[in-house]
Formats: C-alpha cells, structure tokens, sequence
C-alpha cells in the first residue's frame, strides 16, 4: 500500500509528498505489522543520484509476484528528495540545501527540518535501513558499503549479504553526523549506505546485483523465505588502506583503465590530455599496488579533480592480519 511519510503544503496549491510502499505479508493486517522484523529501503536524497531508482522498481515487482515468501515488513521509499528528482537537482530545489545533512531533523524547526524529522521518525525501529546512492556525475564507484568504524562490529555482518564488492570504514572523524545513516544508527536503528554507479544514469547490473543482496539480507533478517542467490564475499578495507588519486593539471582526462582492476604502483590510471595541441599533459599514476574502485567519469578535470581511489591491497591485508 502507498502511504505518506511527509506532506508539506507549497506555494500555488502544490504539495510536497514523500511516498512509500509498504509490502506486509498475506493476510497481516496493518494493526499487526508491529510484532514483524521490517527493513526500509531508501533512495533519491540527492536528485541527481538515480541508481536506485531501479533497485526500487526491481524489489516492488519481486515482492509482488511472489507475496508468499514475505515473512516481515518490507517499506520502500523512492524518493526521499522528490522535488530533486522531479528538477534534476542534487539538493532541495530553491534552497540548495543537501538533503543528507540536516538529519535528524526538528519536529519544531524549518520546513526542511521538519521533513527530516517526520523520516527519521517514519524508519526508527526497523531491523536494518539500507540508503542507496550512486556517485555523483563525475564518478562512477564499483558496488560498495560504507559504514562507521564506530558501528562496524554491528554492521559489518549485514553488510556482508549486500552483494557488493567492497566494504569501507571510515573512521569517525570522516563521517558527518547531519546523515540519515548517522542519525538512524545513533538511535539503534542500523543503516547500512550503499553507494553504487554514476549520477543521472542507471547501471542495470549494479542495479541487479543489489537487489539479490536485498533479498538475502532480508532472509537473514527473517522477512523473507524465497529463494537467494550466493553474494560476492567482499573486501572489507579502513581508510588508511585508501588511496586518492587527484588531477595536477587541467583537461580532458582519459582512462588507460578499468573497475576493479589490479594495478601496480606507478602504473598508468590514466591520461590528461590537451585536445588543442594533441599534448599529454600529465600521466596519471597509481600510488600503489591495489584495485580501482572509484574513476573518473566525467571527463573536464581542473587541478585537485579527483580521478580514482585506489585500494592498497598490500596493505590492507597486513591490517586485516
């Protein structure tokens, strides 16, 4: 069933509304869905980040052909920035304001924090949240996880059924405390955020090889009984086993590589190019040996552009020892 999280009336007789369909199993009636594990699956904060648009579309029609292996609550929630999505807008059209930094939110606040309240309040009590995003237009990120170190013993083993390649954990001084996933954790509610393709498109494989790790969280967490397919079992890496790899001079970046690729230290990342002359303006190299696991999408890079992230594998297995 449809129902309304937040209804904000708008200039012009306009409304703004943030939909959610809630998927309860055959037979459970609403006055009962309480007692049952849930999970909220969430996307659209940012207006430009469409990756899970697809996610979405995909786990309605799974839990709608087969409603017989619903065991708990499933709420999916499209778009949490609709006005965003509906303008192609990052932030809340108007106000320029990234949605993902005024959570929690105040009941008693501004328009918009008053909307971040009514979310927070909406998914507190979950089993698990997971918030999806994409990057943004300028890079394209290989299916990932990132969580907190500070609630990693927690989420790690969650993490771990979503079916992407790679875990991060930022340390604490990385991770802002004005998120959805911040703020959903600090009240024990876990939330995983899953960052996954490249803004303004959809990547139909990243899209299905989420959606499989949905539903076997889903199994672990005894809301669904169907089926689940084997996940990737990921890399699971810290901050310090990260590294950023930025532009020396501006142009027209050309990678010489791909996602996921092992690479050595000083190898080639890619090519800054000048398309007036025909000049290689900088060879960009990698900082040591590791896989690629964030790269340039976008290609006008200006001096300090990030161009990739590149996971120091060597390292990261001397931490995990």
């Amino acid at each position: 069933m449809i129902k309304h999280v937040v209804s904000i009336n708008m200039p012009v007789a306009e409304k703004m509304v943030i939909r959610k369909n809630r998927l309860l199993p055959p037979g459970v009636e609403e006055s009962d869905a309480s007692d049952l594990p849930r999970i909220c699956i969430v996307t659209g904060t940012h207006g430009d980040e469409l990756e899970g648009q697809y996610i979405c579309w995909r786990m309605n029609r799974i839990l709608a052909e087969h409603p017989e292996h619903l065991t708990g609550v499933v709420d999916i929630y499209p778009a949490l920035n609709p006005l965003g999505i509906d303008s192609i807008t990052r932030g809340i059209p108007r106000f320029d304001l990234d949605m993902n930094r005024i959570f929690p939110g105040n009941a008693h606040g501004t328009t918009e924090e008053v909307i971040a309240a009514k979310i927070i309040a909406d998914m507190k009590g979950a089993a698990c949240a997971v918030d999806i995003h994409a990057s943004n237009i300028f890079l394209r990120e290989i299916p990932q996880v990132r969580v907190n170190v500070n609630t990693a013993d927690r989420l790690i083993p969650l993490a771990k059924e979503l079916n992407c390649d790679f875990i991060w954990v930022h340390a604490a001084a990385t991770v802002l405390e004005s998120t959805l996933a911040h703020s959903l954790n600090s009240i024990g509610t876990p939330c995983l955020v899953v960052e996954a393709g490249v803004g303004m498109r959809i990547t139909k494989d990243y899209g299905e090889k989420i959606t499989k790790g949905l539903l076997r969280l889903m199994k672990r967490l005894g809301i669904w009984s169907g089926p689940v397919s084997e996940v990737t079992d990921p890399i699971v890496s810290t901050n310090g086993c990260v590294g950023f790899v930025n532009a020396s001079a501006p142009g027209i970046f050309i990678p010489e590589v791909e996602h996921w690729m092992n690479i050595h230290k000083g190898e080639t990342l890619g090519l800054i190019t000048d398309p007036t002359d025909g000049r290689i303006l900088e060879e960009v190299k990698s900082p040591c040996n590791g896989l690629v696991f964030t790269l340039r999408e976008y290609p006008v890079v200006n001096p300090g552009s990030l161009v990739a992230r590149v996971l120091d594998i060597e390292k990261n297995s001397e931490d995990a020892a």
